[in-house]
């Protein structure tokens, strides 16, 4: 059957197979003329294209945030039981008993909002406490008023 088909259809075949080589040398020809008279646009193309992905892989390896683990070893206290307030220093120092408590609360992590509404006073007066514990401790920061604080043995 298949042998009939293609006697029956020979001359189709064959115009057909003359046309597809044809094309495909034509096609060839085609190619060959754009790359010789297009020879350094191509390599200009092919050397953007090499650039551009190293750009874009140089910029995501440097926009990768780079992260360093610092270990700190410091010395806590586990318990706090002994502690014993230093009279001379808090007299030294000047601080009154709610200045005190204002800075037993910052201990404890507490917000400025926290410690008001614990004290049952204003956000304002928790910050007119504040500064003056900072100025008497001679500090800037929370962290650093606590600290010193208890180096002074002021609190636990």
């Amino acid at each position: 059957m298949t042998f009939g088909y293609i006697s029956k259809h020979k001359q189709t075949i064959l115009y057909g197979v003359a046309l597809a080589v044809l094309l495909f040398l034509l096609k060839w020809l085609e190619w060959r003329f754009i790359i010789v008279d297009h020879t350094i646009e191509l390599y200009a193309g092919c050397i953007a294209v090499i650039f551009t992905g190293l750009g874009v892989w140089l910029a995501l390896k440097l926009s990768k945030p780079k992260t360093t683990v610092i270990t700190v070893e410091k010395e806590l206290r586990v318990n706090d039981s002994t502690f014993v307030l230093n009279e001379a220093a808090l007299d030294e120092t000047g601080i009154s008993k709610r200045e005190l408590d204002v800075l037993l609360l910052m201990a404890e992590g507490l917000s400025n909002q926290e410690i008001a509404e614990r004290l049952f006073v204003s956000l304002n007066t928790i910050k007119t406490h504040s500064s003056n514990v900072f100025a008497k401790l001679d500090v800037e920061r929370r962290t650093q008023a606590v600290e010193k604080a208890k180096r002074l043995s002021i609190i636990p």
